[in-house]
């Protein structure tokens, strides 16, 4: 199933956000408008909201404000992408030039504060605790992932359990908190509600992996970055520290010196390293079982077109090439 196809159970509800989102981006500042629209409106998969807007319906949920939430997760989602970009200096996103590229750092991380700020005043509008709780606890957990990731980089003895608590925290924190807010909408029985979290924790971390995987062994024109992008910013993902772990002396050698080192001038011995030590293979078996396991923890939910469409999101997450 393709992401069209996962979508259409909610099409009319992702129009709603969109218009929500292009709403609520307005600031009387030209240069936040100018920003702002530029992120939002540069294409990107809008998987977050959807899995919102899923689990919502999937879980019974009747009314509206699942629109609400589903554009808030989009824009934490989108500050953390402006402030991600200033530090890591990428200057290549959805195959367009970065707002810090264009716009320069500062301004960049200041509308990124923004996007953060305009998220907790919707949620104020919400006027439900329950989702300050949920929303206040994802964006505490994503910054320390962040920080996480920064105390890693150009670190080569970085071990898989260091880099699955990066990416846990990181990435896949997003993605529980939207799929959980889905079933707090929807006032589930707690076990239930934690099961849809499940869901999208494991989601969130196959995700992650198989992007991790992809900056070695896809092309800029197909995910929308330049290809080795995180071996430039010296980040020991899985394909590196799977590579390291089995590799020979030489590889061993070569690849603590590209993570020490950064940069792109031995990116093809890297990536024949990593090739050669299955490393890729490895990182995206261990996306499948996250996959596997996310698929399982909506076993309790009853069928739906909903349903389905969760369950195809978890094998797009792995089967994707962008």
């Amino acid at each position: 199933m393709d992401l069209s196809a996962i979508r259409a159970p909610v099409s009319a509800d992702l129009t709603a956000v969109d218009e929500l989102i292009l709403k609520r981006l307005h600031s009387d500042v030209v240069l936040i408008n100018q920003i702002g629209h530029y992120i939002v409106g540069s294409g990107g998969k809008r998987l977050r909201p959807l899995l919102v807007l899923l689990a919502a319906k999937a879980c019974g949920y009747a009314g509206d404000r699942h629109h609400d939430m589903a554009a808030i997760v989009e824009f934490i989602h989108t500050a953390t992408l402006l402030h991600d970009d200033v530090v890591d200096g990428s200057e290549l996103r959805r195959n367009r030039d970065t707002a810090n590229a264009v716009w320069g750092n500062e301004a960049s991380v200041l509308v990124g504060d923004f996007l953060y700020s305009r998220a907790f005043e919707m949620m104020v509008d919400v006027g439900v605790m329950r989702v300050m709780d949920v929303l206040s606890h994802a964006t505490n957990r994503i910054a320390e992932g962040e920080v996480l990731q920064l105390l890693n980089t150009h670190d080569p003895d970085t071990d898989e359990a260091r880099y699955m608590e990066v990416i846990e925290r990181k990435t896949a924190t997003l993605f529980e908190a939207g799929t959980r807010l889905g079933a707090v909408l929807a006032a589930v029985p707690q076990a239930l509600e934690d099961r849809i979290a499940s869901f999208g924790r494991h989601l969130g971390v196959a995700f992650q992996l198989v992007d991790d995987a992809l900056d070695y062994e896809s092309d800029s024109a197909t995910i929308g970055k330049h290809i080795g992008d995180d071996l430039e910013e010296g980040k020991p993902t899985l394909p590196l520290i799977r590579a390291m772990q089995v590799g020979n002396d030489a590889q061993r050698a070569l690849l603590r010196k590209a993570i020490e080192e950064g940069g792109r001038e031995r990116i093809d011995e890297v990536v024949a390293a990593i090739v050669d030590t299955d490393a890729l293979n490895y990182t995206v078996a261990l996306a499948r079982r996250h996959a596997e396991s996310a698929q399982e923890a909506l076993e309790a939910l009853p069928d739906s077109d909903a349903k389905r469409s969760l369950l195809a999101t978890a094998e797009f997450a792995v089967a994707r090439t962008y």
